[in-house]
């Protein structure tokens, strides 16, 4: 399997051109590729494959297997991927997902996308939809119990759920053995992301995050653009800032007149090649 290993913000996934040929088992594929002893190394695996709907379809799977509505990250990276490729020539693409349509500006420099600006859509906010077992909607600073400990978070769906929760320092906090809590804690039906997000100033905000089938990783488009809405709905940042992510910034933008969410940030290929694949 010819394969390029791409990352946004350390956001690391293995992409695959399946525009012309499909991938049997990519579930599996998944697993293999992501394993940092044994396959390539990874977050997961991203598929691009052909769509009747957009330019092209992101089909995204989790480095357990499972499969992902949407990643912001790996969308900014299937933009660079299909331009430097030749898969396409235009500079204004869109790309279907299980969350929907997604469209993209990509920043060329020298023949070469270098960063890439995504209009994410608008916010979901009602708590059945993200889903969320909540007292009220739209969930902004409702109490949640994990290992004895009380949080205040604030729940925004950006086509996968995600909890967002404040705390004095994340250079502190012990995400490995809070993260998992969170995950599969029993008011997200189909588990959640959680964001822990430390709040520097009015335009700039700290965040970690711990993926739902991935654990810890360096960065999250969706978490940030969910990072972004709970600071505005919490009075906490203006609608726009910077999110300091482990592995970069990436600057969002909530559109509120038109009720969009931009993300722009960078994407790169780390390096390509073969595998062979059970």
């Amino acid at each position: 399997m010819n394969f390029t290993k791409m990352e946004g913000c350390g956001n690391d996934y293995v992409y695959v051109d399946c525009t012309k040929k499909p991938l049997n088992n990519p579930s599996a594929v998944a697993v293999q590729v992501s394993d940092r002893h044994f396959g390539i190394g990874s977050d997961g695996l991203i598929l691009i494959k052909p769509s009747d709907k957009a330019d092209f379809f992101m089909e995204m799977y989790n480095s357990d297997g499972s499969q992902a509505q949407m990643c912001g990250n790996g969308i900014r990276c299937v933009g660079k991927f299909v331009y430097d490729k030749g898969l396409t020539a235009k500079t204004q693409i869109s790309v279907d997902t299980l969350a929907g349509i997604k469209y993209l500006d990509l920043n060329v420099v020298n023949g070469k996308v270098c960063s890439v600006k995504v209009n994410m859509g608008s916010p979901v906010l009602e708590a059945e939809k993200i889903p969320v077992k909540a007292a009220k909607s739209p969930v902004v600073r409702e109490r949640i119990t994990v290992a004895g400990k009380d949080y205040e978070m604030t729940c925004v769906s950006m086509g996968n759920p995600h909890a967002v929760v404040y705390v004095d320092s994340t250079d502190d906090l012990l995400i490995e053995a809070v993260g998992p809590l969170f995950e599969k804690h029993e008011k997200f039906p189909e588990k959640t992301n959680t964001e822990f997000v430390e709040v520097i100033d009015r335009k700039t905000l700290k965040m970690r995050v711990w993926e739902r089938g991935a654990g810890e990783t360096l960065a999250c488009g969706t978490g940030a653009c969910a990072t972004l809405v709970a600071s505005v709905l919490n009075g906490l940042c203006e609608n726009e800032a910077t999110i300091k992510l482990l592995g970069g910034d990436l600057k969002i933008t909530w559109d509120r007149e038109n009720d969009l969410i931009f993300m722009e940030g960078p994407a790169r290929t780390v390096f390509e090649g073969t595998i062979e694949i059970d």
